[in-house]
């Protein structure tokens, strides 16, 4: 694969960031598009259907993948972090569950809502947040036992993929959310890349470089 033509268009240390050292990936024959986020980020919650978007439009080469943050507990990001690969270990971590996620913490009375007064000018974090538990309950919607979602929320497994999911944060540079992260190499986000539809074309113009350096095939 040929590298894209570089237009001058995107400017790196600006548009985008070199993470320094680049962190390897798991996948020698494809490239892998990161994104960053956490249910309870509001950001990531209004990025979602563009995260979508872009992430159907990627071509074959691209495995996108998900790594969730932790680092503001107040509003219940370990939490949710945790019922994230617990979802994951149990075979339930797919687009429909990802996005029922979103609309359970995000809607307005919904099951898993951490903020009262959505919808108005002065949200507030609620003082009970959502629990394991509740989450639990959630998933048995799509097929869970809660009993068994909680004992392997529980496991040391889960604990040892949340910390290396911090420590890949912290490599990778991210200090906010949703930032998405080309082959373990490039940084950017919506703000860097200067919109949603230019969020797009810098993921693919990022991906075509690096596939093109790892000699893929279309």
């Amino acid at each position: 694969m040929l590298a894209p033509a570089d237009t001058g268009q995107w400017v790196e240390g600006k548009n985008y960031f070199r993470i320094e050292p680049a962190v390897p990936t798991d996948r020698a024959d494809h490239v892998v598009v990161t994104e960053v986020f956490s249910w309870g980020c509001p950001a990531c919650n209004q990025f979602q259907p563009m995260a979508d978007a872009i992430r159907e439009s990627m071509p074959a080469y691209v495995h996108w993948q998900y790594l969730p943050a932790s680092f503001i507990s107040p509003e219940d990001w370990p939490t949710f972090q945790r019922a994230y690969y617990t979802a994951q270990a149990l075979g339930l971590d797919n687009p429909t569950t990802h996005d029922a996620m979103f609309k359970a913490i995000w809607t307005p009375g919904g099951p898993l809502n951490t903020y009262d007064g959505l919808g108005t000018s002065q949200p507030r974090v609620k003082r009970h947040l959502p629990s394991i538990a509740a989450v639990a309950k959630f998933y048995a919607r799509y097929g869970a036992d809660p009993r068994t979602f909680e004992a392997t929320a529980d496991s040391f497994a889960i604990r040892a993929k949340m910390k290396r999911a911090d420590q890949l944060i912290k490599a990778y540079g991210v200090d906010s959310t949703p930032t998405l992260v080309v082959n373990g190499a490039y940084r950017l986000d919506v703000l860097s890349a200067g919109g949603l539809l230019e969020t797009q074309k810098l993921v693919q113009y990022l991906a075509q470089k690096e596939a093109a350096a790892m000699h893929l095939k279309q």
